[in-house]
C-alpha cells in the first residue's frame, strides 16, 4: 500500500509562482517514474509533467519553459515548480506514480489533488 499526499496548492494571480510537492509513503520498493496531471471543470484529466527514475522529463507543450519537475528520491517526493502561471493553467492538479512492488509488480497510485486558480 502507497499513498501520495500533494500540498501547495492555492490562489494566485497571473504571472505569479507556485510550487506543488507530492510526498509517497508506505511500503515503496522502487519508483518508476512520477508525473503531475491536470483536470479543469468540463475537461479530461490530461498530463502536465512526468520524470522518470532515471532522471528523463516529459512536459506539456502549454507548460514548456514554465513547470519544472523535479524529485527529492531521499523523501520520496516529487514537485512541480510552476513559473508565469497563466489563468488557463487553472485546474485540480493530481500527483501519479508507478512503482514496483517487493513482490516486483509494477503498481499506479494517484494523489487525491490539490486545487490550483490563477486569477486574471
Amino acid at each position: 500500500q502507497v499513498q501520495l499526499v500533494e500540498s501547495g496548492g492555492g490562489l494566485v494571480q497571473t504571472g505569479g509562482s507556485l510550487r506543488l510537492s507530492c510526498a509517497a509513503s508506505g511500503r515503496i520498493f522502487s519508483i518508476n517514474d512520477m508525473g503531475w496531471y491536470r483536470q479543469a471543470p468540463g475537461n479530461q484529466r490530461e498530463l502536465v509533467a512526468t520524470i522518470t527514475r532515471g532522471g528523463s522529463t516529459n512536459y506539456a507543450d502549454s507548460v514548456k519553459g514554465r513547470f519544472t519537475i523535479s524529485t527529492d528520491n531521499a523523501k520520496n517526493t516529487v514537485y512541480l515548480q510552476m513559473n508565469r502561471l497563466k489563468p488557463e493553467d487553472t485546474a485540480v492538479y493530481y500527483c501519479h506514480s508507478r512503482q514496483t512492488d517487493f513482490d516486483y509488480v509494477l503498481r499506479e497510485y494517484w494523489g487525491q489533488g490539490t486545487q490550483v486558480t490563477v486569477s486574471s
